[in-house]
């Protein structure tokens, strides 16, 4: 039943598939040189199932993407005081390479900017540069689950064509942000943006900010939940640079773009998103990875703040009131992240039973995405020669009128006993 979430997910992908706007990041020349067709997401739940659809595979380099990691790492490792007294989190409104500082505290105003993110370089401790970077790398890998490498062709292209970044550093050291040299801070922000992703490292990255920190791949932790709070609040105001309000309006999850066509989008508590695609619009964001997630968050109902009361909902209860026949009993407020669980769940168990039902008495609220994803599991069971019931006496997912009206009941009592019947018809073929 989950490649219902597989077919939705590649119809999406292919809607904006021919979409050619947009110009391959030029600064940096290792970067000209990318296919710009290239083209994937992944999206991974919060227990650590991914969905993968066209270029998911695809290595590119992290670039920007990486700032918030190494945020983070600044946070857990010299503590939110020390870095606050070098960084500030307020949004810049200016591009993502300017050579500025607050005009007041002469900090970087986010750690988002190239400033701010050569900065927190700066704080991760580390006796020589490659002492600092290893700690960078075993960090961003916990995250991915896997292993990163750099892309020594980006790194070594970053490093010569980067004078703009040189400014930004020495600029730093002037007022006194940076207190160790300059081009030995460069030389790990360089390295760190030359590390090598996939639309599915990204999503699984996203997904363990998603569970404070907790890698819902390898069950191991990454960081601590009050580093990932700070964290998901800048990103929510700064990590789409001057776009930040349109995304956060339109989009509504904490997001990071770079210049190599990556976006990883979060949504706390749910999932984690991670789109590949290099085409850039004029504030460095992928074309067509923003309308993507644009689109995901309007029809899935995606939005953080539309999502607040979703962690209520659960399957409830997993029965079986006789042989054969197995009830899932859902409760609470039922969006997709939430029916994605259900539905995923009962196609795990879909050896084991010969009818299923779905109990949604107790829904409190459900939309489209989730009636969608609910209607088709019984068509799905169907084509695996099994019987779908539903326990829909509201209403919630089976409209008047649907073709599932016959699989419609108004009790679990009426729905196992339309199951027996079915049984009883077939055990003497048994």
């Amino acid at each position: 039943m989950s490649h219902q979430v597989q077919r939705y997910l590649d119809q999406v992908r292919g809607e904006f598939a021919g979409v050619d706007d947009g110009e391959l990041a030029s600064y940096i020349p290792e970067l000209t040189r990318v296919d710009p067709h290239g083209f994937g997401v992944a999206l991974s739940s919060s227990d650590g199932f991914v969905y993968e659809s066209g270029d998911a595979a695809t290595e590119f380099t992290i670039q920007s993407i990486s700032k918030p990691f190494t945020y983070a790492l600044a946070l857990e490792s010299v503590g939110c005081a020390a870095v606050d007294a070098k960084i500030g989190v307020e949004p810049s409104g200016e591009a993502f390479n300017e050579i500025s500082v607050d005009k007041v505290t002469k900090r970087p105003k986010n750690p988002m900017i190239n400033a701010g993110a050569i900065a927190a370089v700066s704080l991760v401790p580390g006796s020589s540069p490659d002492e600092r970077f290893a700690l960078i790398q075993d960090y961003y890998s916990a995250f991915a689950g896997r292993r990163l490498h750099i892309d020594s062709e980006v790194y070594a292209s970053e490093k010569t064509s980067g004078d703009r970044n040189r400014a930004i550093a020495y600029m730093l050291a002037s007022f006194g942000v940076l207190d160790d040299d300059p081009d030995e801070v460069l030389d790990v922000y360089f390295r760190q943006c030359s590390l090598k992703v996939t639309a599915t490292d990204l999503a699984r990255m996203a997904a363990t900010l998603a569970r404070n920190g907790m890698n819902p791949l390898t069950g191991r932790r990454a960081t601590d939940a009050p580093v990932v709070r700070r964290t998901l609040s800048v990103m929510v105001t700064c990590g789409m640079y001057d776009a930040a309000g349109d995304w956060v309006s339109a989009v509504g999850m904490p997001a990071k773009s770079g210049v190599g066509g990556g976006i990883l989008a979060v949504l706390p508590g749910q999932l984690g998103i991670g789109t590949y695609s290099p085409l850039l619009d004029s504030r460095g964001n992928s074309v067509r990875s923003v309308l993507l997630c644009r689109k995901l968050s309007e029809e899935l109902g995606l939005h953080f703040l539309t999502v607040a009361r979703d962690s209520r909902s659960t399957l409830r209860a997993i029965y079986e009131p006789r042989d054969d026949i197995r009830v899932y009993e859902v409760h609470g407020d039922l969006l997709f992240c939430g029916a994605e669980q259900v539905v995923r769940t009962v196609d795990r168990g879909c050896d084991e039973f010969a009818v299923g039902i779905l109990d949604v008495t107790r829904v409190d609220d459900i939309d489209d995405a989730a009636k969608h994803l609910l209607s088709g599991m019984g068509t799905t069971l169907r084509e695996r020669g099994k019987v779908g019931l539903i326990v829909d006496p509201d209403r919630m997912v089976i409209g008047a009128g649907s073709e599932f009206e016959d699989f419609r009941f108004s009790t679990v009592q009426d729905a196992v006993d339309a199951a027996a019947a079915f049984l009883g018809v077939e055990g003497s073929d048994r």
